[in-house]
Formats: C-alpha cells, structure tokens, sequence
C-alpha cells in the first residue's frame, strides 16, 4: 500500500484509538500521551507509515509524536490544539448526535451566499456568535454561509490563511466539536456551510511538517515558498492527506461544500491532477452517503479546465470565483484602477463579462503583458460565483475599505444590483447588506517578533504596485482586529436600515422569480452605452424575459424606448432611500430597474 485508507492522525472508535502517521525519515516513531507522558512505540509499515492501535487515549487525551528521540511534536492530523500551534495536540472523538438526517444541500444555482470571518462577524468572535446571528442570514434571505478558513493558525486574531493545522479547528472558535454544532444549526435553519480550506500553502509559525516528511517541494516557488508537494517524490502520501482532509470536512463535520484558496498554486503535473482525484474521491463519498457535496475553487487563470467535467478532461470542480466580475463592476461605478484594476475599462468589460464570465479570454492583458485566458463558452452560470466585495477585496486593501465608505449609497445599490440580477451564483461579504461602516483589515497574532515584522513590511511593499500613500494599519495591533468587527447596532438606525430592506426585497425577487431564479448563459444577453454609461441585461428568451437597466453615469440617461412591462424593482425608489423611482423613458443616475418585458 502507498497509502492508507482513512484518516491520518488519531482516530477514536467503539473505545479504541488507531493511529496513522507518516514519517519516511524516521528510524522510530513513538506517541506521547496523557499527561504522565506514556510512550507507545508505533509499528513501521510500508511507504514511511506508521501504526498502532491502543485504548489508552480517549477523547481528550493529549498526545504528541516522538521521532527518533527528538523533541515531541504534535500531530500534523490534529484535530485539535487546546494551547496553539506549538502546545501538544489532543484526541477526539468526532462522534456527534447529528439532528440534519433530513437535510440536503440545495443545487449551486440555488445559493446566495454569505461570506464570514469568525473572528469578527458575531458576537464573542467564535462559532456561537455565528449562530447567534443566524436568524438575521435567514431573514436577510441567504441560502448559504461561507466561512473563512478555520484551521489552527498562531494566536486568536488571523484571516485564516495562515493556518498549519488542515486539520485542527481554530482552539479561540470552539474546536471541531464547536463547528459540528454550527453546522447542524445551519441546516436546521435551511443554511448550507461552505468552509474556506487552503491547500496550497502553509503558514509559517507552528509550521513543523518538514519534520515529518517532504511535505513540500522545491521543483516550484509559490508567493509562500516551496510548493506543496502534489507530484514529487513522496506526493502520494501528501495527495491522501489534504483529500483525507476533504473527506472529513463533507463526512465528519457535515459540510456541505469547501472554497479552496488560490488553486492556481496548486502545481501539479502528475499524469491525474490533484483536482481530479480529489473530485473522484468525493464522488465515491456522495454516493455512499447519498448527499451532494460542492467544491468550489478561487482561481485567476481564466481557465475553464478547472471547473470542465472530469469527463471532459477537467478537473471537474463545481464551480470558482471569478474576480474579473468585481473587477469591471468596481471600475464601472468609478473605482480606482491602480494594480490589476489597470486592466479593466468599465461598463464594456462588465458587459462582456455578463455575456462570456471571462473578460479575458484570450486577449492581450496589459498589467499581465501577455495573452490571457480561455473561452468558458459550455459552462453554465452556476460554475460562477460573482460579487462586489469579498474579504480579499476589502481587506487586501490598504486601509481595507468597503464600499460602504468608498461610494455612496445609490451606488452601493447599483452594484448589488448588478451582482444580484446576474446570471451566476450571488456572493455578499458580511455587513454589505446594511452598509457596514467598520473597516476588514488584514490582521495577524504570530507570536514570533520577527515574524511579525516581516508581515508589517510585507504589506507595506504590496501596496507599492498600487501607489497608495500612507501607511497600512499595523497588522498585529488588536486594534485593528477590533476596529474590523461588525457594528450589528447598526442594522435598524437611518441608512444602514434602509439598504438591509432593499437587500431583502431585492434577494427576495431573485429567489421567487423563475427567470432571475434560472441561471441560464444560452438565453442571456447584455448590450451597453458607453457614452450614456448604460448597460442592458436580458435574462430570458423572445417568449419570456426580464430586463435590467443599470445607469453608471451621475446623470438622468434617456432610453431608447419607454419601458414596456412591469416593473419589478427600481433601485432609485424613495422606499430604498433613493431620489423617486424613474418615470417613463428616463432613469435615474446611478441605479438600475428590472422589469417584466
């Protein structure tokens, strides 16, 4: 065997623990339990594997791994880490009395998603916050929630993309157990949990995989360092661990699809890549359990390999992000275009990327200085996930401002609006629905001085690209953690009330109306005025269709023609705050009307 059949780490079954570990280098492995420090010595296996089995450790047990006499270190499998990434890891038992027997995740075309750091978005800053607010997602009228990445990183402040245990739920949130009981809420409240994973790095601090394995590979350089190890030697081991990974997250923990992080970084070219055997593998899972599962990637090669079926020769992922949305979307309503927004020239970009998800496609990209991109002309619109802000996009600016305090109200409702009349999945950021003021800014709690301060100067140079002046918030301050967390006073007070109501309405309209509802490209079709600043989206066909109308200009725009149907929504209506609904052939500056035609 190359590899073994279960989940690596400790596993707690009818009383017993079974334990996996692999180690190729070592001469001896041993675990070292409780908290009298037993030793057991694992037998070795074939392929660097280890094995024993034993009743001595429980639920709760803390135990670490002992090679060849060194230092103990904890599990790279741990499932969890009561005192951090460097204290020792502890056993458990991943039985739950699950109460979503009934339960079954919605198709992507039905999502409406709401994207949620843990640490900020509710009260306490942990699973429980979530779930207290989960009555608010289910007014608001989401149909999933997706959180950042939760895997044990240093400290309690991070984004989560510094985690080094895939494995091991963040100890500050509540711990794997702590994230069954939030998922069970969810589908108890019809909510289905996207969990953000991240397998194409790892972080820095608590990082001690090389002391195991060739986890890593230096055949590739990442922005992170040397690649994870997907088709080196070695890779075998490495490949079951992350889809082992996977497996748990959809089989133990319920979840009902992962975002992966940047799986461009992924480098892979092995004869089957990654994707397409992690895809196999989850295949297998949903017909032995007769649930769907979804894996969604963020990607930015415009690569329509990625989400082509496996057999199509793809990698068969059920759908990615596409930033080239937000990227026109923001430029269309006046945003900067410093850094990568250079590329993108508004309204006929937004346009073209209603028509064919990719702006490009196959053109020249000047910030990239090369042709770019592929046609996604057989994919449907529920591959696409799109959206006006997200937690890289406001975060990973310097000052991490939303677009509550970049543009003003009207122009918030256009660009929500435009995500939410579109014909791919939706995706809101948390507080976007009733115009959170707080900044999302980029923070960390490494433990490691140096660290820390290669992180402060890292940020500073990324902003070089974009020319921005002054200096970016401190990364490790708490007060930058505070400063990001969300204000829920807000939600009934003056404006904030106002936009968390037309958020509502508008969600809602998407939700009941089969055309908004259908997410067909084959019978969508947008047109645009470049001079007038106006763009025209029709969902439908010549027997039934709706049609949007979005102003991007400051200006009253005339149409072309009086509308002819009802009227569904109008953005400028003073009921959402606006200047009056438009009247005849005229639209109101910086909103959008959607009709029966």
């Amino acid at each position: 065997m190359r590899t073994i059949d279960t989940r690596p780490g400790v596993t707690i079954a009818n009383g017993n623990a079974s334990i996996w570990l692999w180690a190729p280098k070592a001469k001896q492995a041993a675990v070292q339990f409780g908290h009298d420090n037993e030793i057991l010595f694992l037998d070795e296996l074939e392929y660097g594997y280890w094995y024993a089995e034993t009743d001595k450790i429980k639920d709760g047990t803390p135990y670490r791994f002992v090679l060849d006499d060194e230092e103990p270190l904890p599990d790279p499998a741990s499932l969890y880490q009561p005192d951090g990434v460097h204290g020792a890891s502890q056993a458990v038992d991943l039985t739950y009395d699950w109460t979503d027997s009934q339960w079954a995740t919605p198709p992507l075309a039905e999502y409406i998603i709401y994207e949620l750091h843990t640490g900020t978005f509710g009260p306490g800053g942990n699973f429980e916050g979530i779930e207290a607010k989960l009555d608010h997602l289910v007014e608001l009228g989401v149909t999933a929630i997706e959180i950042m990445p939760v895997a044990q990183f240093p400290g309690e402040r991070n984004w989560g993309y510094d985690g080094v245990f895939p494995y091991a739920v963040q100890n500050s949130y509540g711990g794997i157990k702590g994230l069954q009981k939030l998922v069970d809420a969810c589908h108890a409240k019809d909510l289905s949990v996207i969990l953000d994973v991240v397998y194409n790095h790892l972080g820095p601090e608590g990082n001690y995989f090389g002391s195991y394995g060739a986890y890593f590979t230096d055949k590739y350089q990442t922005p992170w360092g040397n690649a994870i190890n997907f088709d080196d030697a070695g890779c075998d081991a490495v490949r079951h661990y992350f889809i082992q990974n996977t497996l748990m997250w959809f089989r133990d923990v319920h979840v009902d699809a992962l975002r992966m992080d940047a799986v461009h970084a992924i480098k892979d070219l092995g004869t089957k890549h990654f994707l397409a055997e992690l895809k196999e593998k989850v295949d297998e899972l949903n017909e032995q359990t007769g649930r769907k599962h979804h894996l969604i990637v963020e990607c930015d090669l415009n690569d329509p390999r990625f989400i082509n079926s496996l057999a199509d020769h793809g990698f068969g992922m059920d759908a990615q992000w596409i930033d080239e949305f937000h990227h026109a979307l923001r430029v269309s309503a006046g945003g900067d275009r410093t850094g990568y927004y250079s590329d993108f020239n508004g309204i006929a970009d937004l346009t073209k990327a209603y028509n064919d998800a990719y702006v490009y496609d196959g053109q020249y990209s000047p910030h990239r200085d090369k042709h770019f991109g592929g046609k996604a002309t057989n994919n449907t619109g529920d591959q696409f996930i799109v959206f006006s802000q997200n937690h890289d996009q406001v975060g990973n600016r310097m000052l991490g401002e939303r677009s509550s305090e970049l543009f003003d109200l009207e122009t918030q409702k256009l660009m929500a609006g435009a995500v939410l009349a579109s014909p791919y999945v939706p995706m809101l950021f948390m507080g976007e629905e009733y115009a959170e003021p707080n900044r999302f800014m980029y923070f960390v709690s490494h433990t490691d001085p140096e660290l820390a301060e290669a992180v402060r100067k890292g940020r500073k140079a990324e902003f070089e690209a974009f020319h921005a002046d002054g200096e970016a918030p401190d990364p490790m301050a708490v007060e930058t953690f505070n400063d990001s967390k969300l204000q829920w006073d807000l939600t009934g007070k003056g404006d904030h009330a106002v936009m968390l109501s037309f958020y509502k309405a508008l969600i809602a309209l998407r939700k009941k109306h089969p055309i908004l509802q259908k997410l067909d490209r084959k019978v969508t079709k947008a047109t645009c005025n470049e001079e007038q600043q106006l763009l025209f989206l029709q969902r439908g066909d010549d027997k039934a269709a709706v049609q949007v109308i979005m102003n991007f200009s400051d200006q009253m725009q005339q149409l072309p023609a009086p509308l002819a149907g009802e009227t569904l929504f109008d953005s400028a209506d003073q009921k959402w705050g606006g200047p009056g609904a438009s009247k005849g052939s005229t639209i109101q500056p910086r909103s959008f009307i959607i009709y029966n035609s």
